[in-house]
């Protein structure tokens, strides 16, 4: 989430989204995380995990991980079409900023 913070100015009329598989009241406390670091975009907790198992993110059980998402960037177009997807194979890992401003900028 902070890699795309100081590029807002550079995504055009793209609206970035961010998703947590999260609970509201959960081990990493989201809610007091966001009053001490605001975000200038929406952020959804998937509570239930519906979201990261619809885009096939969800981890169940890993070395790194336990009923999490593993971390993902997906650019999704206007239509609702994919055009950009990196699935980290580990919690420490993060998409190129590069590709996914060029996805973004090929969008627009």
């Amino acid at each position: 989430m902070a890699q795309f913070e100081p590029l807002s100015g550079q995504l055009g009329s793209a609206s970035l989204v961010f998703i947590a598989a999260e609970k509201r009241h959960g081990l990493f406390h989201p809610e007091k995380f966001l009053a001490e670091h605001p975000a200038s975009f929406p952020f959804l907790l998937d509570e239930e995990r519906s979201v990261t198992k619809a885009y096939g993110i969800y981890h169940r059980l890993g070395k790194d991980a336990w009923n999490i998402a593993h971390p993902a960037t997906f650019v999704v177009d206007r239509g609702g079409i994919v055009r950009f997807a990196y699935v980290a194979p580990n919690q420490h890992d993060r998409a190129p900023m590069e590709e996914v401003l060029q996805a973004v900028e090929a969008q627009q």
